[in-house]
């Protein structure tokens, strides 16, 4: 049985920009873990939550995103009640500071307005994380609250988490007022940009900061109604992860190859779904070694691979050597090859360049079908 909420799934403001990366595709159709996308996990949330209508929002780029999401089957929803729509914006330029949510949402207004249920869930394209939405709406309505947001707190903010919004809260978990991680302190309640409210609050929302501003997204009309309306915040556990950068893709995916905070994230309970493609297994020759690393289907191993993710159909050639390194799919490594610390796009050959090595808080980026 669906819940009383529909889903919307967000694109990232201007502000977010993933080097390299994001110059090819939205963050949500970055590849996770050799075998998902990003946009994966919020949807996947969704469904295992039982919210069947999903508003999915794409800024730019959107033939990826459109191509992975599709019908929407593969995400486990109901057919007969369900549906998951992309939604376009196209006002202005991709880095505009006026393409951002707010414009998009009054894009697409009437479409909001039309839906049947009472409440919203509003939750980012470009964080990775498990999150019963149930639980969510049930203590939003107990509450009485306007606005609902989610938040995860944190003890590395000086490090990590730069520039995503934080929360100030007082003793009862209103609200006060959200900002932005500076890097000034190392605990921090870092707003994971998912709210519950009612439909018609979202609306008047919309609207409010269309009318203040062109420029406000959802963050800056919530952060000036804290003053009138009951926002309260709700704690997150386990597993977060934002890609807001390069060094925080990398980190992120690279943290999951350690069991004990990959199974937090992925329970049999909880299944992440994705859009499934057919190929054949891994070939390992003889030559091959492979440590702690996640291998998509595909591939020909003859090299050694520590550490590290590996996209599908993917080659290493015989003497390669890839340490803490994500290996996009289709890439090819040509015989006796050092790579360490790097992310290689997509159709990547290294040839000629006998070593790709970066650090691990400052990665090397290799481009999309870039011949090295």
């Amino acid at each position: 049985m669906s819940i009383k909420a529909f889903g919307i799934v967000s694109s990232p403001d201007n502000s977010v920009h993933v080097e390299g990366l994001q110059d090819y595709r939205p963050i949500g159709a970055f590849s996770f873990l050799g075998r998902f996308r990003v946009i994966d996990f919020p949807i996947s949330n969704m469904s295992n939550s039982d919210i069947n209508r999903i508003q999915v929002y794409v800024q730019s780029r959107p033939r990826s995103i459109a191509e992975h999401v599709g019908s929407g089957r593969h995400y486990n929803i109901n057919s007969k009640r369900g549906k998951i729509q992309l939604l376009f914006s196209e006002n202005s330029s991709s880095r505009s500071i006026y393409n951002n949510d707010i414009s998009a949402y009054l894009e697409n207004i009437d479409i909001i307005q039309r839906m049947h249920q009472e409440y919203v869930i509003i939750a980012p394209s470009y964080m990775v994380y498990k999150q019963d939405y149930r639980q969510l709406l049930e203590t939003h309505v107990a509450s009485g609250a306007d606005i609902t947001l989610l938040y995860h707190k944190v003890d590395n903010a000086r490090e990590y988490f730069k520039n995503c919004h934080t929360l100030s809260l007082n003793r009862q978990k209103g609200v006060q007022s959200i900002g932005k991680n500076m890097g000034t302190a190392k605990d921090k309640n870092i707003f994971m940009e998912t709210y519950c409210m009612k439909r018609d609050t979202f609306v008047q929302l919309v609207k409010a900061a269309s009318w203040e501003s062109s420029i406000y997204t959802l963050s800056d009309i919530v952060n000036i109604k804290c003053k009138d309306l009951d926002v309260r915040g709700y704690q997150h556990r386990g597993y977060f992860a934002t890609l807001t950068s390069l060094n925080d893709y990398f980190n992120a995916s690279l943290e999951l190859l350690n069991y004990d905070i990959a199974s937090d994230l992925f329970r049999a309970e909880w299944p992440i779904y994705t859009r499934t493609t057919d190929s054949c297994p891994t070939e390992y020759f003889e030559s091959s070694k492979v440590t702690n690393s996640f291998v998509s289907n595909g591939c020909l191993i003859e090299g050694t691979v520590e550490n590290s993710i590996i996209g599908r159909g993917v080659v290493i050639k015989k003497g390669a050597v890839i340490r803490n390194s994500i290996v996009l799919a289709y890439a090819t490594v040509e015989e006796d090859i050092r790579i360490e610390n790097a992310i290689l796009d997509k159709w990547a050959h290294i040839i000629h360049a006998k070593e790709i090595i970066g650090e691990p808080d400052a990665p090397q980026y290799i481009k999309r079908q870039d011949t090295l």
